[in-house]
Formats: structure tokens, C-alpha cells, sequence
């Protein structure tokens, strides 16, 4: 049976939870499903809250933690 694509997205909090439970208590930020998302060609929509300035920083995602997520989001099928 295929899924609806409602059925195949995985909310935020949902991810962060099967990564708590899979990676011995794991915490992930939202900036960091994000950046994996986008890793991977999930865009939701446009981003509307983008810094003012071409150069600003912003931390990277962990190699563990995008390793973690992409497991989430496999097991979610969305990937």
C-alpha cells in the first residue's frame, strides 16, 4: 500500500523523538533537522528568517547527529 504524502512526513518533534529513543537519549536541535533536510533536498517552503548579513555564521550539524537524523528520516520514509 503506497503512502499519501501527508502520511510520509514526519514532524520536527517526531524526529527528535525517535532520535532520543535510537541514539541513547540523543538531542537534536531543529536548526539541525533542518540543515539535514536541506542536505538532502527537502525543502518545505521558503525561509523567510535568513540574517541580514552574507556572512553570518551558523553552527553546522555534528557528523553524528546528521548520521542519527538521516536514520530518522529513512525510517520515516522521507528519504
Amino acid at each position: 500500500m503506497d503512502l499519501t504524502a501527508a502520511e510520509s512526513k514526519a514532524t520536527y518533534e517526531e524526529i527528535k523523538k525517535y532520535v532520543a529513543e535510537h541514539y541513547e537519549g540523543m538531542k537534536v536541535s531543529s536548526l539541525n533537522i533542518a540543515q539535514v533536510k536541506a542536505k538532502y533536498g527537502i525543502i518545505e517552503r521558503e525561509n523567510y528568517n535568513l540574517p541580514k548579513s552574507g556572512d553570518a555564521k551558523q553552527p553546522q550539524c555534528p557528523k553524528e547527529k546528521e548520521d542519527a537524523i538521516a536514520d530518522a528520516l529513512r525510517f520515516f520514509r522521507m528519504i
